[in-house]
């Protein structure tokens, strides 16, 4: 969902610390197996460069789901920031796939169901993503392509 702020408020906001905000920038649990997954994917389909990777469990990563009114505690918390707006959950999730194009447009299908609907199917997810995939460090060895990405 997006997320009611106005673009680029983070700026004004002296808890976040500065950093490139003309890249997009995925706010990621570095530590679920999934989400490392899924920074793999952004980092193989971003040729251009344009993705910035940055764990939850950063300064600026917890500062950043703060500013938005997220826990970073929570696992339902991720976070994409694209031209200065911020969006979470699946919404976050049909973002970045469009951004790619290609087949990865099907996804934004899902935006059909009901926001309910899509709360509850990410929450799900989100809240067993440990118990059905495990955990993982994204950070302890990245592959060159995605760590050219990560932010610490």
């Amino acid at each position: 969902m997006e997320i009611t702020r106005p673009p680029y408020s983070y700026l004004d906001d002296p808890e976040v610390p500065t950093f490139d905000a003309l890249r997009h920038l995925a706010v990621m649990d570095a530590q679920c197996a999934l989400c490392a997954r899924g920074a793999r994917w952004i980092a193989r389909h971003d040729r251009r460069e344009e993705f910035r990777i940055l764990p939850i469990q950063t300064p600026l990563g917890a500062a950043l789901l703060r500013h938005y009114g997220m826990d970073p505690d929570d696992p339902n918390s991720w976070l994409y920031l694209t031209e200065g707006r911020a969006y979470s959950s699946l919404d976050a999730t049909i973002r970045v796939a469009q951004h790619f194009g290609g087949l990865w447009r099907a996804l934004s299908v899902l935006r059909l169901l009901p926001r309910p609907v899509q709360d509850w199917l990410y929450a799900r997810v989100a809240r067993n993503r440990y118990r059905l995939l495990g955990r993982t460090d994204m950070c302890a060895l990245p592959d060159p392509a995605l760590r050219k990405r990560l932010m610490s």
